[in-house]
């Protein structure tokens, strides 16, 4: 991964720097001390490790920008100050560490984030009626059960497979797709607000939560998206 680490505290930039480095000394680490720098620098992270507290630009304005951009960086914010963590949520960070648990918490974010990276770069591949297509998991953002067919929703359009969406989520096991209802399974990464008895995806699109799968599909979705 390409990682980007922007704190305007040198102690921390250099504590992360070593233990990004203890964990994955191939990766490529760039240290930014504020966040108009790092934004000024258009460095392109695969993870960017952000300090939430800074002078000048904090960084949940940091993350505004990027998401401006469409940028699809995994964020994961750093801070000494618990109660802003519950403020920086419309950002969608992949995950949160304290400074005052920096050690513990990081190594274990860093594992996670390593897996996100791998799933991104993941392929689901299938056969519509006249081609066969490869398409980033990334890209995906649900299933859709028609009959004997699977409408595949995408951020550019939708695609149609003869298969069973049992067959599917079984393939999408170890990735982070999830069955909501018996005509949906869908991608985690683009669940923006969950509710009741539906959730709101990042493209504004509303799916309905099936009563039975109800509070597994909660649970997980949940668990996702504090980690």
């Amino acid at each position: 991964m390409k990682i980007t680490v922007c704190d305007d505290e040198q102690k921390i930039l250099e504590e992360i720097a070593g233990i990004i480095r203890k964990n994955y000394p191939k990766d490529s680490i760039n240290l930014f001390s504020s966040g108009q720098d790092f934004l000024n620098s258009e460095e392109t992270p695969d993870l960017l490790l952000l300090d939430i507290d800074m002078p000048g630009m904090n960084g949940m304005e940091v993350a505004a920008a990027l998401a401006s951009k469409k940028d699809s960086v995994l964020i994961v914010f750093v801070t000494a100050h618990d109660e802003l963590v519950y403020d920086s949520f419309k950002y969608h960070p992949f995950a949160f560490v304290r400074k005052k648990f920096l050690e513990e918490e990081l190594s274990a974010v860093l594992s996670d984030c390593q897996k996100e990276f791998e799933s991104r770069n993941r392929h689901f591949v299938f056969q519509t009626s006249s081609q066969t297509v490869n398409l980033p998991l990334s890209d995906i953002l649900y299933f859709e059960g028609q009959a004997n067919y699977l409408a595949i929703h995408t951020k550019d359009g939708i695609y149609k497979m003869r298969s069973t969406m049992l067959a599917v989520e079984d393939k999408l096991a170890n990735d982070d797709f999830l069955r909501i209802h018996k005509g949906f399974l869908i991608n985690l990464e683009h669940i923006r607000i969950l509710k009741s008895e539906e959730l709101i995806l990042d493209n504004d699109e509303i799916l309905p939560i099936g009563k039975s799968f109800s509070d597994t599909a909660k649970k997980n979705i949940l668990r996702y998206m504090r980690r």
